[in-house]
Parts: structure tokens; sequence; C-alpha cells
């Protein structure tokens, strides 16, 4: 009888087919970024660098500057006006065409070594100012100051406020640095008008 060989199943066929398929099959390489399109994207987050954020930085330093800026408030000395932690807009344009008025809330520095100082302009330049009995006086005349719900301690005899020179006090008399203590300030230390509070929201508006 002639001999008989094992025809392999229809499973091993498969079987050998696919690992045949896998030995000829070779892997297609990943594609790897050129060094031209590495350039073309460094240099499109430049552009968008130098187009977009620097000149969105700048404005915001200008604006710093020269026209307003957020400011906390710390202490006491012009409540119930201000509180410690309110935040306020301290715009500085407005200044440069006019002067300071009576009433107007000011951030004013003193010197250089100093913190900024948020008070109430009380006098104006060429005015006398003098304080007794608990009151402000205004040229001989009693100053209305519906802002203050304590007496003005201390006494100044009348005194003539000098050329480009303000009087300024906080709004609690009780306890603020002020000028009964460090006299008049000039002009040049007004860096501009609190104007309006942005903190906390349920007292948010313009401040008088």
């Amino acid at each position: 009888m002639p001999e008989q060989y094992p025809t392999p199943s229809s499973e091993q066929e498969e079987m050998s087919i696919d690992m045949e398929s896998m030995e000829n099959s070779t892997l297609a390489p990943e594609p790897q970024a050129s060094p031209g399109g590495l350039s073309r994207l460094l240099r499109g987050l430049l552009s968008e660098l130098f187009g977009t954020l620097l000149p969105a930085v700048l404005i915001a330093i200008l604006i710093h500057l020269f026209l307003a800026q957020a400011t906390r408030v710390y202490g006491q000395s012009m409540e119930p006006t201000l509180h410690t932690n309110d935040r306020v807009i301290v715009e500085k344009i407005s200044y440069r065409f006019r002067p300071p008025k009576r009433g107007d809330i000011v951030v004013v520095k003193l010197n250089e070594r100093s913190q900024p100082l948020i008070k109430r302009v009380v006098g104006l330049p060429g005015e006398t100012i003098a304080i007794r009995g608990g009151r402000v006086f205004i040229n001989g005349q009693p100053l209305d100051e519906p802002y203050v719900q304590t007496p003005t301690h201390g006494r100044l005899p009348p005194t003539r406020i000098p050329a480009m020179h303000y009087f300024v006090l906080g709004d609690n008399r009780d306890a603020s640095n002020d000028s009964r203590n460090f006299g008049p300030v000039p002009r040049e230390s007004i860096l501009g008008r609190a104007l309006f509070r942005y903190w906390p929201p349920h007292q948010i508006g313009f401040l008088h």
C-alpha cells in the first residue's frame, strides 16, 4: 500500500498562512517631524507671543502707570467710607486736567520709602484751615462733613495752606495718620483719585 501522509487541517493551513504573512510583512516607519515643520511651529508660537500677549502686557503696564490701578485698602483710617480689604480703582488721568477738589478721596505717597495712604482732601491751596472744638474750619467757617461720624480731635490754629499743597484727613478721625501729623501734602505726592469700589460685591459703586 502506498504510504499515506497526514494532510494539514484547515486550521493548520490558516496558521501557516498567517505565520507566513507575518513573516513576510514589514512595519511601516512612523512619520517623523521634519526640521522645517518644527521651525514653522516655533515661528508661529513666537508670532502669537509677540503679536498678542506682548501688546496686552504693555497695555496693562501703561494703564497701571498712567491711567488707573486696582488698590486694596488697609487699616481703619477711612471708615465708615472704606474698610480694610476693600478693593478700589484709583484713576490717574483727571488730575492731569484739573486740580484735586475738596471731598476727593485720594492716594498720597509722602516719600519713596513710605507706603501710600488713602485720605480725603479737606483743605485747598491758599485756604486757611483750623481745627477746634472737634470741627474743621475753612476760612473761619465750619466745614460740613457728612462722611465723618466722630469729632476731629486735636487743635490746629488757623494755618494757611501753601500753594500747590492740600490738607488731607481720614474719615475716621480717631484712627488716622493725616495732615494733622505730617502737614499739607504737595500736589506731586497725590498719585490719583479713588473712584470706584469693586469689592466687596454688595458695596460695588462709585465713591463719594
